[in-house]
């Protein structure tokens, strides 16, 4: 099934590169949780930054049965961000790890043995 992706550029022209691989690293993401329902990626730049190498700041929304996950890329301390991809890399590895742990809690509070 098809999930709902929405990418927005910020202080840039869009790319269509830079969106081909936002979705190629969704589509991922959707094989390992296909319990996703949509997302939003906000791709930005300060601006100025294409003279002074400042990163790029990726910022995920991830919609998911009763809970949402968000990735906030302004936090990362990675000095390749000034890269579009591998802020999006770093960015969606993130989410992943998030959504690994959510399910791995869910599946410890389900499994649970009575006491």
């Amino acid at each position: 099934m098809q999930k709902s992706l929405n990418i927005t550029f910020r202080h840039m022209p869009p790319s269509d590169a830079v969106e081909e691989r936002a979705r190629e690293m969704f589509a991922r993401l959707e094989r390992v949780h296909p319990e996703i329902l949509g997302c939003h990626v906000t791709i930005d730049t300060p601006e100025g930054h294409q003279t002074k190498g400042a990163p790029f700041v990726i910022k995920i929304e991830i919609e998911m049965p009763g809970r949402a996950v968000h990735v906030d890329g302004s936090r990362s301390r990675h000095p390749q961000d000034a890269n579009a991809y591998n802020a999006l890399h770093h960015a969606f590895d993130t989410a992943r790890r998030l959504l690994d742990e959510q399910s791995q809690r869910r599946q410890a509070l389900t499994h649970r043995s009575p006491d």
